[in-house]
């Protein structure tokens, strides 16, 4: 062995113990919030069989929620869901990856783009009722005026989603560029691109992984957003291709009608929320094996 290689301490007991010790208190912490959730979805799902059992698959596709008929189907709810959340990742998604590439490059001092930064992270902890209440009395009026919009609907509560979800992409979108080699940058700069060119060439595929983790993120965030939606979608049990028309999502057919249900109805409830929640964990998933692809290219 070589003089100037350097020499390798040996670990004593008490850190092999504390090793030890980290090592299985996180892995009995991970096998119990799989625990946890596997018992969530049980219970929902015992909650839900009456439901289950009556409607069987064509609840998906059915579309009236009548109580006293005791006939209910998720379809209106599970299309509202999914359109106001990609509408607003449509709308968000450019704009944070914008704010990211713009926060993580040298354009302000850093006291001022640490400002900024806290500006943008600041959105995530605005309470959804304030969203909620700013869409009534600020954004509909507004859109009033150069839209057909009558009221609350698609519109509205899509671009509410938007600036709630932005701050979560921003904001990660903007740690996974940051977190870039700077040799990749300067290699790029060193053979002859220019600074645009080694962003979108370089950084963001780099990057892409976390960008897209960020992403997926934010579209669960979306899904299951509830208060500010249920204010401003128009709570409406019938599909509209119009984004101008009021709509409804799984997560406000749940706050508006549980209170009130009983029977039939709250096993109807459970199994629209059995189905958000499958709907989320498959986006999960989805978000996972993208990631994992990605990191492997």
């Amino acid at each position: 062995m070589s003089n100037h290689e350097p020499r390798i301490e040996p670990r004593s007991g008490i850190e092999r113990t504390l090793d030890n010790t980290f090592y299985w208190t996180a892995k009995i912490l991970a096998f119990a919030i799989a625990g946890i959730l596997v018992w969530i979805t049980i219970q929902v799902g015992i909650k839900a069989m009456p439901a289950i059992q009556e409607f069987g698959l064509g609840f998906l596709t059915t579309s009236s929620w009548n109580p006293v008929s005791k006939q209910y189907g998720v379809w209106p709810a599970i299309y509202g869901t999914v359109v106001s959340s990609f509408i607003a990742l449509g709308i968000s998604v450019p704009i944070g990856l914008g704010v990211a590439i713009f926060l993580s490059e040298d354009y302000f001092p850093p006291a001022v783009q640490r400002i900024i930064v806290f500006l943008v992270e600041l959105l995530a902890a605005v309470p959804s009722v304030v969203y909620g209440l700013w869409g009534i009395f600020v954004l509909i009026p507004f859109l009033k005026s150069f839209t057909p919009l009558r009221g609350p609907g698609m519109l509205p509560a899509a671009l509410i989603l938007s600036v709630m979800i932005l701050p979560t992409i921003a904001a990660i979108s903007r740690d996974a560029i940051t977190n870039v080699d700077q040799g990749m940058r300067q290699a790029a700069v060193g053979l002859g691109a220019t600074r645009w060119e080694a962003i979108l060439q370089i950084i963001l595929p780099a990057a892409s992984s976390g960008i897209i983790g960020g992403i997926m993120l934010a579209l669960g965030r979306a899904l299951g957003e509830t208060m500010a939606v249920t204010m401003l979608i128009g709570n409406a049990n019938k599909v509209n291709p119009s984004v101008f028309a009021p709509s409804n999502t799984v997560s406000s057919l749940l706050a508006n009608q549980f209170a009130e249900a009983s029977g039939l109805q709250v096993a109807a409830l459970m199994y629209a929320a059995l189905i958000l929640f499958l709907i989320t964990l498959v986006v999960n998933i989805l978000a996972q094996l993208l990631v994992t692809r990605l990191q492997k290219i």
